[in-house]
């Protein structure tokens, strides 16, 4: 997936820049085949711009998020990943063994208006993370 020129033409147009920084951080999400950590990154940034420091990767990961071109989420241990936004999904993982499993998030989305119906509360995230285990483990556990 990729951040399209339209998304980009947008940034401007609401006065922000398109920094080198902001462009190679932009390139290594779209490039990416999975979700990548800030440290992913930064690493694989730096080699085209040295100059850039880890903050400098904080900061745009925190910009881009909150303008809705990349989706973050917390996959335990406190770790955040991230991608380019465009594909509504969520994520199992599992406790034991750290498998990651997405699910479209039309799978999900009865859940999500059963408990606005019931709390009034709208989510309005579209990239969620649930943990608990994977079958294997499941089973494991209760063999």
């Amino acid at each position: 997936m990729a951040i399209s020129d339209q998304e980009l033409s947008h940034l401007r147009s609401q006065g922000f820049r398109l920094t080198p920084q902001r462009l190679a951080i932009v390139r290594a999400l779209s490039q990416a085949h999975d979700h990548l950590t800030p440290g992913e990154v930064y690493r694989q940034v730096h080699g085209e711009l040295p100059g850039m420091t880890e903050a400098t990767v904080y900061r745009t990961l925190n910009f881009l998020t909150e303008q809705g071109l990349v989706l973050v989420a917390h996959v335990g241990h406190g770790q955040l990943v991230y991608e380019i936004a465009g594909h509504n999904h969520h994520h199992l993982i599992c406790q034991a063994c750290g498998q990651m499993q997405e699910i479209d998030h039309a799978e999900l989305a009865a859940f999500f208006e059963q408990l606005m119906d019931r709390t009034g509360f709208q989510v309005d995230t579209a990239h969620a993370t649930f943990f608990g285990f994977c079958p294997e483990c499941k089973q494991e556990e209760t063999s």
